[in-house]
């Protein structure tokens, strides 16, 4: 199985960059192919802008819907935005690593969806949903929270951590067509000893060893 990983934690040595290297180093012993991208150290740029794009659709007026498609016509995608289109297109499982900030994605991941997912390239013409470009493969979110497990229950005071995630879960990965696998959730990490920790690693790599078995989850739309 080939698999992408992304990155997405200022600190290196955050407990989410230890649940990326347990990702990687468990399933390239499991003999899987990884893929990284770990866009702090990359410098990643999350600005979506004409550095996009190595063509110019309409040089006057800068629709970037309609450069995407351009550029997917005439290989003109940046060398950055290229070479994560083709880690997608080459990963059977693609995992997302990341604290949930304000309810959402770090910028810099928000940054790198805007500007990877690309209309003609990896959605378009239909191809969305059920329909996607990626169906078949499968997608994973792996995430840290601020508060506790109660915060994030139905009626907790942050709510429900499903709908938080839904429009990451349907309006990003759905969208694109990937079926999309349970979430990998440490809740309030900053807040609990080094053995939790630790124990939390350990079921992380427990999980990635059987993860071919995982079906996917139901994703609604309300």
């Amino acid at each position: 199985m080939n698999v992408f990983i992304v990155l997405a934690h200022p600190e290196r040595r955050s407990f989410n960059g230890a649940m990326f290297d347990t990702a990687v180093e468990t399933l390239r012993g499991a003999g899987h192919e990884v893929a990284t991208s770990d866009l702090y150290r990359m410098g990643f740029d999350p600005v979506s802008s004409r550095r996009n794009f190595t063509t110019v659709h309409d040089a006057d007026y800068l629709k970037l819907q309609a450069e995407e498609l351009h550029a997917s016509e005439h290989a003109g995608f940046a060398a950055d935005v290229e070479a994560e289109i083709a880690k997608m297109e080459a990963a059977d499982l693609m995992i997302w690593q990341f604290p949930l900030w304000w309810f959402g994605l770090p910028a810099i991941l928000k940054g790198w969806v805007d500007r990877v997912f690309a209309m003609g390239r990896t959605y378009g013409g239909g191809r969305i949903y059920d329909n996607g470009t990626f169906r078949g493969r499968r997608a994973l979110l792996s995430l840290t929270t601020g508060g506790p497990a109660p915060a994030y229950e139905a009626g907790g005071f942050n709510g429900d951590l499903e709908a938080i995630l839904r429009p990451i879960h349907r309006g990003m990965l759905a969208f694109q067509g990937y079926s999309v696998l349970a979430p990998q959730v440490n809740f309030a990490a900053a807040r609990v000893d080094d053995a939790q920790r630790q124990a939390w690693l350990a079921a992380w790599a427990q999980r990635l060893i059987a993860i071919d078995g995982e079906q996917p989850i139901e994703v609604g739309t309300y």
